[in-house]
């Protein structure tokens, strides 16, 4: 599993790391990092959830 981010149309909420922190982290200068961008398997649900609450649609998964 690979997590995608368009950062084109991220806007940074912090949704994803509410749901993932382990993966997803936005800073103080207020950007989004992905934290792993390969995270293991334990954490697709978190992942998964992340994508579709995403409110930019911004996040994606390519296996």
């Amino acid at each position: 599993m690979r997590v995608v981010v368009d950062y084109d149309l991220c806007e940074s909420n912090a949704v994803c790391m509410s749901i993932a922190p382990e993966v997803f982290e936005v800073r103080d200068d207020d950007f989004l990092y992905v934290l792993q961008e390969n995270p293991p398997e334990d954490l697709r649900a978190k992942v998964e959830e992340a994508v579709v609450r995403c409110p930019k649609q911004a996040i994606s998964i390519e296996d």
